[in-house]
């Protein structure tokens, strides 16, 4: 029997959300290894399972969130204060509108994912300084087009002005069949204004192959399909936009700070590609 609970969002009526807690969830197993406790069974076993093959799993995880500190704070410090974080995941403070208010408490931010465990969780996403704002939308990054106008219906950004869009460790859950470069163009092109930006991590086979089929295998038995992507295939999401420095790196190479400075991610340990790019 699935777990039932309810939730609601900033403008949306009260909805049931059902959870399969019976089969292993990609967003539960990224929550165990970042040693979260909103994870059942399931989960925990292909996540061991994960572990037996690439136990670095916990280390790539980390490594993964921080870059998404270290890059929405950035692109927060460069002025932009509107952010679309898709792919959003199990609530972990401090989450991406944590970040982005302590620097510009005015900042405003939407959360997008199709997930119903994250739509359980959604309260913690929104609560936003008293200057900026929050919200929750339950949408998948495959269908671009009402991804943003679930956007645009909160009231919460304004997409004619700039706008960073962050895709954290979720492409690499999209297939080549279901056009993951096809789905970042097309959001490419409704973020118009120049300085729009767009901070991108995703699993890559270049620096530990072995490793890297042997995870996609065990998450590929246990129902999620991963692509793992080269260099060459993670840039092209950036196509016709401008990468900032350093580029295309592993992500405990993105403008390392202090913090990650003190636990060192080797490349083959993260096995994921971050960067970040504008609109010129």
């Amino acid at each position: 029997m699935s777990e039932q609970a309810t939730a609601r969002g900033d403008d949306e009526p009260a909805a049931e959300v059902v959870l399969d807690i019976h089969r292993p969830h990609s967003a539960r197993m990224y929550d165990f290894f970042l040693g979260g406790t909103t994870n059942f069974e399931p989960d925990r076993v292909a996540a061991a399972q994960t572990l037996a093959v690439f136990p670095h799993a916990p280390l790539a995880a980390r490594a993964n969130r921080a870059f998404m500190h270290r890059s929405a704070r950035m692109l927060a410090e460069s002025g932009i204060t509107q952010f679309l974080d898709i792919g959003t995941g199990i609530p972990t403070s401090p989450n991406l509108h944590e970040i982005v208010q302590a620097v510009d408490p005015a900042c405003r931010v939407v959360y997008a994912d199709n997930d119903p465990i994250v739509l359980i969780h959604a309260q913690a996403l929104l609560r936003s300084s008293a200057e900026g704002r929050t919200a929750y939308i339950q949408a998948d990054v495959r269908d671009p087009e009402h991804v943003l106008d679930a956007v645009e219906k909160t009231g919460v950004l304004d997409l004619d002005r700039p706008v960073a869009l962050s895709m954290n460790a979720l492409l690499h859950f999209v297939p080549d069949d279901d056009g993951a470069h096809e789905i970042a163009q097309a959001f490419k092109d409704r973020l118009r204004a120049p300085g729009s930006a767009l901070a991108i991590s995703h699993f890559t086979p270049d620096h530990a192959p072995q490793d890297a089929a042997r995870a996609a295998r065990v998450y590929r038995e246990a129902g999620t399909l991963v692509q793992a992507r080269t260099r060459e295939e993670f840039a092209r999401f950036f196509t016709g936009w401008d990468l900032l420095e350093p580029g295309i790196v592993p992500t405990p190479r993105w403008r390392p700070d202090a913090e990650s400075a003190l636990s060192p991610v080797s490349d083959a340990h993260a096995s994921c590609y971050g960067a970040v790019a504008v609109r010129p």
